[in-house]
């Protein structure tokens, strides 16, 4: 059982890009110094409340500065790049890592984006993705001549190559096979865990997402890979939660629920994105239940665990319980404005020092039974 930090992030949008990337880049050095082992990070070109990019420059800038982390992507939007422009500098990233990279890829998920680069119909984003995805491996299994057709893309080298010379050839990552690749599962009975078992892939269970809908993930993710030959593993399942370990019971929930809180601002402005694009569904914990009475208290009561030490072991072993074998742990990293900070560091130690070892030798315990 592993233990990761996931960032979209969510921050307020006034707050200034200077200072969130700041923050961003503090909770992760402050996730390696507390034994974290993994960081996920998303990708987005156009909300100022979501504002990473290039989610491979920022994890650049960490690599000489951490030591426990391995870095993934949470996730590179496929539809929205050149996969040869992917492919090349993903295989600089694992280079430069030495292999502390996972390939977290999508077909994304912000509206915007969507407008920005063409990709408004969900079919065409999900053969872009799968096509992308394809021509990046092809590009990473052989030396030139490339040529690789493709219904969006075509990606050609046949002519400009002088092998003596290194002219015409890509490059390949440093682990051998490739850095193992992640689907983003972010909605209830999704069809994206199917694909991701057939092709080998893990998944990653979003954070908005109450514990009932999680638990549709595993058993098509399990069964796809079963049809084709491969063993489920929960190791390549990773989940994302909203978190707050604190010293009690009270304490914990009087964080969640605080006005000032980053948990009552992450679910008040996923309510508001969901409810514009028709799909709420997702974070109610009954789907058929009315919108209005999916209220911010209603949906954050769903998706965030909290607790004291003790009781936060009892609702991580009931929650993986419910929802299925996975094998990392992702604790969402929230804003830190006012004071969330304290808060969100306060959590973090408390999860990865009181909480995570017990935890972990209950997840041992259950694989030996």
């Amino acid at each position: 059982m592993r233990l990761g930090i996931f960032m979209m992030p969510v921050h307020p949008p006034a707050r200034s890009f200077t200072e969130t990337l700041a923050e961003d880049e503090a909770k992760a050095l402050y996730a390696d110094k507390l034994g974290f082992d993994e960081m996920w990070l998303g990708e987005h070109f156009s909300a100022s409340s979501e504002p990473i990019p290039s989610p491979l420059m920022f994890m650049a800038s960490l690599l000489p500065r951490t030591k426990n982390l391995k870095f993934g992507t949470g996730v590179i939007c496929l539809p929205n790049h050149d996969p040869a422009i992917v492919a090349a500098e993903v295989a600089q990233f694992d280079h430069m890592s030495r292999g502390r990279f996972m390939l977290g890829i999508g077909p994304g998920g912000l509206l915007s984006d969507f407008e920005l680069f063409g990709n408004a119909d969900r079919g065409v984003r999900a053969r872009k993705t799968m096509e992308s995805i394809a021509i990046i491996q092809c590009i990473w299994s052989q030396d030139p001549p490339y040529d690789f057709p493709g219904e969006f893309r075509t990606v050609r080298l046949k002519d400009a190559i002088i092998p003596g010379l290194g002219i015409g050839t890509m490059p390949k990552p440093f682990q051998k096979s490739g850095p193992p690749v992640t689907m983003s599962v972010s909605s209830r009975d999704s069809p994206t865990a199917r694909v991701a078992g057939q092709q080998g892939w893990g998944i990653l269970s979003g954070d908005n997402m109450p514990a009932n809908a999680v638990a549709t993930h595993w058993q098509p993710y399990s069964k796809a890979c079963i049809d084709t030959g491969r063993p489920p593993l929960g190791e390549n399942w990773r989940v994302a939660r909203n978190i707050m370990v604190a010293p009690s019971d009270a304490e914990a929930r009087d964080r969640v629920f605080s006005e000032q809180g980053s948990n009552r601002y992450f679910y008040t402005y996923m309510r508001e994105v969901l409810s514009r694009v028709g799909i709420l569904s997702v974070m109610k914990p009954d789907p058929n239940m009315p919108d209005d009475a999916a209220t911010v208290d209603v949906i954050t009561e769903g998706c965030v665990l909290y607790g004291s030490p003790q009781t936060m072991l009892d609702k991580l072993v009931a929650f993986r319980d419910e929802v299925g074998p996975f094998g990392t742990l992702l604790m969402t990293g929230l804003d830190w404005s006012g004071p969330n900070a304290a808060w969100e560091r306060d959590s973090m130690r408390l999860l990865a020092q009181d909480v995570m070892p017990k935890f972990r030798q209950h997840a041992m315990t259950q694989a030996a039974e």
